[in-house]
């Protein structure tokens, strides 16, 4: 039986809790640990605590809410768009061209710092426009975007093996250590750019909602309804991309993010689609949790990069074996005189109440 569905405003102030207590625990926590009171008095410019929390960990708290929002978003829409939950950025390649890209920067060309975010924005970019030339053409291209992808993936890792196997000691480690996706490091530099793609790109999805809710319907009474399909569908995983890229240029490819965050908040829910901004949460709970974990639960700190890709790899295989199972098979795909009738007895209002 399916667990009954969860009020969307309830699961969204339980997330934004959580977020808020990994935020306070960033900037508390550490090899040092800081009283709340110190935190508060250091925040405001007092106390024996200002650069430890606004020069150090405030930086590192604030670019973990925005990495987890952008990555958990735009996995959601893509998750949404594609109509697959193996549909994320991770999956499909994009994460694995930004990661290439900045490898060969790192590796062949000696960059460093923001050149290397550089890198793999346009390696993401690239990647994207790639798999979207291949795929586009009459009949079913959102499945066939997914399978391009995952081949695309696989000839962007064997070529960043290549590109690392030919590196120094010196350019691997560099190179190694922002595969990772780490929040180590956080600088305000690196946080600017994020923070206005995030505020220019995060409200336009957001609004983006009731677009997706007529396009899970099916491309038929999309253009009926007078939507033109192709173009809204490519023009949102644009607004994606960018999204990602952003993210993945100031954090680092962060494993698994993009994937996991929508399938949890559709979990948490209990029925029907998640709303995007519960899946931007989830992601942003996930990297400040995750990075917290990796700093203090082990003997040796571990990035964040490395906790979400352990949590990631098990829902994935389980996703996987789900996909495959006999009884997921037999589910039917709604007719189209099903879906024309739950269009027509849906006004607006509740299309946004269910996707958004």
């Amino acid at each position: 039986m399916r667990r009954e569905a969860v009020p969307a405003r309830a699961v969204i102030v339980m997330l934004i809790v959580v977020c808020a207590a990994g935020f306070v625990a960033t900037l508390a926590l550490g090899t040092t640990p800081v009283p709340l009171a110190d935190v508060v008095r250091a925040l405001g410019g007092a106390g024996d605590a200002v650069f430890t929390v606004q020069e150090l960990r405030l930086p590192r708290a604030v670019l973990g809410v925005l990495t987890g929002l952008a990555f958990g978003l735009s996995g959601a829409v893509f998750q949404s768009l594609l109509r697959n939950p193996l549909a994320s950025p991770d999956v499909i390649g994009i994460s694995a061209g930004a990661g290439t890209a900045a490898a060969f920067g790192i590796v062949v060309l000696g960059a460093s710092g923001g050149t290397v975010s550089l890198f793999a924005l346009g390696g993401a970019c690239v990647t994207a426009a790639a798999i979207a030339w291949l795929a586009a053409g009459p009949g079913a291209a959102t499945a066939r975007m997914i399978l391009i992808g995952i081949g695309a993936a696989a000839i962007l890792k064997s070529l960043l093996a290549l590109i690392l196997s030919r590196a120094s000691s010196w350019d691997l480690q560099g190179a190694m250590q922002w595969l990772a996706g780490s929040l180590n490091g956080a600088t305000w530099e690196a946080i600017v750019p994020l923070a206005l793609t995030c505020a220019v790109v995060i409200p336009a999805l957001l609004l983006s909602a009731p677009t997706l809710g007529v396009l899970g319907l099916g491309d038929d009474l999309a253009t009926g309804l007078g939507m033109r399909p192709a173009l809204t569908r490519w023009g949102l995983i644009a607004l994606a991309v960018v999204l990602l890229a952003a993210a993945t240029a100031a954090a680092g490819p962060i494993s698994f993010v993009a994937f996991l965050a929508g399938p949890v908040a559709a979990r948490l829910h209990g029925r029907g689609p998640a709303p995007l901004i519960s899946a931007a949460l989830v992601g942003a709970a996930l990297v400040l949790w995750a990075d917290l974990a990796g700093q203090l639960l082990f003997a040796h700190r571990y990035p964040v990069g490395v906790i979400t890709g352990a949590l990631g790899a098990p829902v994935l295989i389980a996703l996987l074996v789900r996909a495959g199972s006999p009884r997921s098979g037999s589910k039917s795909r709604p007719s189209s005189r099903d879906r024309s009738r739950s269009v027509r007895s849906s006004n607006p209002s509740e299309l946004r109440k269910q996707t958004s």
